[in-house]
């Protein structure tokens, strides 16, 4: 008996890409965007296959890539925001609804939706994670959507 693998890569995904931004926390979500478009570029995905849609904050991110979903328009999409913990329980509630959205997205409207978010404690992790010591976690959303839509292809019914 042969087992059978799939596994999606990052040569066979090219397609077109949306970009959900917010722009609250601009200082660190602008690296993330620019990871983003840059490792999706470097795997050939040519920059007109790329859209960016721009929201105020993470909060009004899930409903932005609903209405992306909705047009059928892109084979993947890519959530990229920072929520950063304050004094408050602000933090808490933006961090859920806007993770919990964006992955009922996915499952609603059956298109990979990587989310590349940033919830994190203070603003030193925060700039560690759009492209310093910690990677760039704009890119890995976007390595993450490629991925994903090669291996959803492989498993086209």
């Amino acid at each position: 008996m042969t087992v059978q693998v799939f596994e999606g890569d990052f040569v066979s995904a090219n397609g077109k890409y949306a970009i959900v931004v917010g722009r609250f926390n601009a200082f660190v979500v602008e690296s993330l965007l620019d990871g983003a478009i840059d490792a999706l570029t470097r795997h050939g995905v040519a920059e007109e296959n790329i859209r960016v849609i721009r929201v105020p904050g993470a909060f009004e991110i899930p409903l932005a890539v609903k209405r992306v979903a909705q047009q059928k328009q892109d084979d993947a999409i890519i959530a990229l925001g920072a929520v950063i913990r304050g004094g408050t329980p602000h933090f808490e509630y933006v961090s859920a609804e806007s993770s919990k959205g964006v992955a009922q997205v996915s499952m609603d409207y059956d298109v990979p939706v990587a989310n590349g978010i940033l919830t994190v404690n203070s603003i030193e992790q925060a700039i560690e994670r759009s492209g310093t010591k910690a990677g760039n976690k704009g890119a890995e959303a976007a390595l993450s959507a490629l991925e994903m839509v090669s291996l959803l292809r492989q498993l086209e019914v």
